[in-house]
């Protein structure tokens, strides 16, 4: 962990701190550039836009820029610490915009923990934005965050941390269900974790044909019970009648586990109790639910997936945010909704099934790459998936009514989409061969 350490600090830090940076898309050699540039030409584009403000998609990068938003209360595995040192994690989410899907994306961190003041501060910027990244937010808060800026933006608003865990998770369901041969209105499912994750993802599964009825959840006191006091909104909405207070209860003869909680909650015994064919997804992050040897090891008819990059079936959000993005923005949708989440969820569950490229195989030597218990999800360097996903997506945003610019040739946006990443990545290697000198010491 050290030289892991070590490494992540140099990364980060060198050939100069931080990991985006903003470059020109225009030539900018001479007084005549400068001059079309800024001062007088660029009075042309802004008249043009006053006039009709829909022209800003043709004169501005605005259609092609994501803001990545979070307050620091909820990082990754770390809490709450606060909105600068959440800067490097939301850096790292720009990035990740950039090389999977060509969208430019600024980091914003602010210092707002009360939800009016961050609701207001986020609505008054969206003239710069053609999408809104919700980032690692507390709950119970980020539920009303993400609901009034839907509400009362005219741009696509996203809680990743929400959504694009439901929509991969809900791609791994479809797979794991389809190759463990049940039926998802028929599976008894149980949810370790009642945050914002865990409400998200159970609230698509159900949307995908998961019945109320076999919905069990649990937080750290047990399950969550109707005669409970004091439950939040949230957890009335699963909370369950039936006879049943601790874990180890209500994962008996269960079909599918979802942990969304802390490290080792599940025993062995307790998946021994399952019932055949289980399909366990151990979320919690850096270390899962259940130990994925012991896992392993326990059931042989088991499908196991977790968080993690090192193990087999990771359920990794970036399978999904990018594409759903660039979807969303390209059809110029007024939102991201369910229609769009689920066609999202399809698309990537349908690229597991094609055979591995031999690109990945290079990348992935020592990985199964065939449909099957350890590869029910695509890998994030598949690069089928920008192509497949946002088409899926701004298809759904079409049908579903809230694409405001309809592509009239899904075919030919999809060869764009192919050739798209290539392109980008070779301009980036170009630039960053050109501007690799370190900065000197101030």
């Amino acid at each position: 962990m050290e030289n892991l350490k070590e490494k992540a600090l140099s990364y980060h830090q060198h050939p100069q701190p931080g990991k985006i940076a903003v470059v020109p898309t225009k030539p900018y050699a001479d007084p005549a550039d400068l001059s079309l540039a800024y001062s007088p030409g660029v009075a042309y584009p802004c008249k043009e836009i006053k006039e009709n403000p829909a022209a800003v998609r043709r004169y501005t990068g605005r259609s092609n820029l994501v803001a990545v938003i979070s307050n620091g209360t909820a990082v990754l595995g770390l809490g709450n610490i606060g909105p600068l040192a959440a800067k490097p994690v939301m850096e790292g989410k720009a990035l990740l915009f950039k090389i999977y899907a060509g969208l430019d994306a600024f980091d914003i961190e602010l210092d707002a923990d009360d939800p009016e003041a961050f609701i207001a501060a986020v609505k008054a910027m969206t003239p710069t934005f053609g999408g809104i990244n919700l980032e690692d937010i507390k709950a119970p808060e980020c539920f009303e965050i993400e609901r009034r800026l839907r509400e009362e933006c005219d741009i696509p608003v996203m809680h990743d941390d929400q959504h694009g865990t439901a929509i991969i998770s809900s791609a791994a369901l479809l797979n794991a269900l389809e190759i463990q041969e049940k039926r998802i209105d028929s599976i008894k499912l149980v949810v370790n974790g009642a945050g914002a994750a865990a409400i998200a993802c159970t609230r698509l599964y159900m949307a995908l044909g998961v019945r109320r009825e076999n919905i069990v959840m649990c937080d750290s006191r047990g399950v969550i019970r109707a005669d409970r006091a004091g439950l939040s909104g949230a957890k009335k909405e699963f909370a369950t009648a039936r006879d049943l207070h601790t874990l180890a209860e209500a994962l008996k003869d269960a079909d599918v586990f979802l942990g969304l909680s802390v490290a080792d909650v599940m025993t062995k015994e307790m998946l021994l109790s399952m019932a055949p064919k289980p399909i366990v997804f151990a979320l919690a992050n850096p270390d899962p639910e259940i130990d994925h040897d012991l896992a392993l090891a326990t059931r042989t008819d088991l499908i196991f997936a977790t968080g993690r990059s090192d193990f087999s079936n990771q359920i990794n959000n970036v399978l999904g945010f990018p594409y759903i993005f660039r979807g969303a923005l390209d059809c110029d949708a007024s939102e991201i909704n369910e229609a769009m989440k689920l066609a999202a969820a399809r698309a990537v569950a349908a690229i597991a099934h094609e055979p591995a490229t031999e690109a990945l195989k290079q990348l992935y030597p020592d990985k199964s790459l065939t449909f099957g218990p350890k590869y029910i999800l695509p890998k994030p360097f598949d690069k089928r998936l920008l192509p497949k996903v946002s088409r899926a997506v701004a298809q759904a945003a079409d049908e579903s009514g809230v694409a405001r610019r309809p592509l009239a040739d899904l075919d030919a946006y999809e060869r764009w989409l192919s050739t798209l990443i290539d392109r980008e990545n070779r301009y980036l290697s170009e630039l960053m061969a050109h501007e690799g000198a370190e900065r000197p010491k101030l």
